[in-house]
């Protein structure tokens, strides 16, 4: 066998190392909170990740998952997006010295174009920002808000309804598997 091509042999699927890169990159890029309640209210239009404004408390409490997503919405005031209702619970070994606002104002950081555009649509009647999840990519906090329209009472039924007749055919279905 006379072959000048190296010989490679993979590792088995179950034996990558703890340190590989896409073992890091899915710990970095992991979800840290989702707002369920806004799939259920609104029709999304655009998504976008923009980044966030965050003080030194902030991260750590975000660390540990002690972050609340469901009654916080996006507002822009002079050219820039503002989350409002966004709650970081502080932990309890906050620093004596810091005074932690578990509800302050978090600023977002989107390119100018991409917000005059958002600005745009959201004078349009009907669109809001919502914000849907919190992540960590590359080691920096992103947030996903969405260029969102709300549903109607009629619209929320009718998902109830699917999701309803969904599980009834699920429950058929391993009925008569077993």
């Amino acid at each position: 066998m006379n072959s000048k091509a190296p010989i490679v042999t993979a590792p088995a699927a179950g034996n990558k190392p703890a340190g590989t890169k896409a073992a890091k990159a899915a710990a970095r890029d992991s979800r840290i909170a989702d707002n369920k309640k806004a799939a259920y209210n609104y029709h999304f239009e655009e998504r976008f990740e923009c980044g966030m404004v965050l003080e030194g408390w902030e991260v750590k409490a975000l660390r540990q998952g002690k972050v609340q997503l469901t009654d916080g919405y996006v507002v822009v005031r002079d050219g820039e997006l503002f989350l409002i209702g966004c709650q970081i619970n502080p932990l309890r070994t906050a620093s004596t010295h810091v005074n932690p606002d578990a509800i302050r104002t978090k600023k977002l950081l989107m390119h100018k174009k991409e917000i005059l555009r958002l600005i745009g649509k959201v004078e349009q009647k009907g669109y809001t920002l919502v914000p849907i999840n919190l992540h960590w990519k590359n080691g920096r906090v992103k947030c996903e808000i969405a260029l969102a329209k709300g549903k109607g009472e009629h619209d929320k039924r009718d998902v109830i309804k699917d999701r309803e007749g969904k599980r009834e055919v699920e429950r058929a279905m391993k009925q008569r598997q077993r």
